[in-house]
């Protein structure tokens, strides 16, 4: 049954885990060319993700200032620092298992933009 289970979750995230590699959305060309691309990608995904963290840090001060309570916000900056943590150190695993070879590069740049769609996302949903 574990199996069948592990099977259907691989069927349903396996297409959408293809679709979302960055250096893939740069289409091709040569590795210089597909790390430029994906340095832009980066660079607007850390931002995008900072206009959408803005927006939840507004939402949470608002919320403990309705509740008179300092808790939203604190634990909002703690879960962000905590996840920019998670995010370099998997991404320098991610790197790590290139060898030191020439998609390197690619490869941790990719991870990072990767997980900061993934957080953005993320953060969109805590906005209330």
């Amino acid at each position: 049954m574990r199996h069948l289970a592990l099977a259907i979750i691989a069927i349903l995230i396996l297409p959408t885990v293809a679709l979302s590699d960055p250096a893939g959305e740069c289409g091709g060309g040569s590795q210089v060319e597909i790390a430029d691309c994906v340095a832009l990608q980066e660079d607007a995904a850390e931002q995008s993700m900072q206009t959408i963290l803005g927006f939840a840090r507004a939402s949470a001060t608002e919320l403990d200032e309705i509740t008179e309570r300092s808790v939203a916000l604190p634990a909002l900056e703690a879960a962000q620092q905590a996840w920019e943590t998670y995010r370099a150190a998997q991404c320098d695993f991610v790197g790590s298992t290139y060898g030191g070879g020439s998609g390197t590069g690619i490869a941790i740049r990719s991870c990072r933009i990767e997980l900061t769609r993934a957080r953005e996302a993320e953060l969109r949903g805590a906005i209330r």
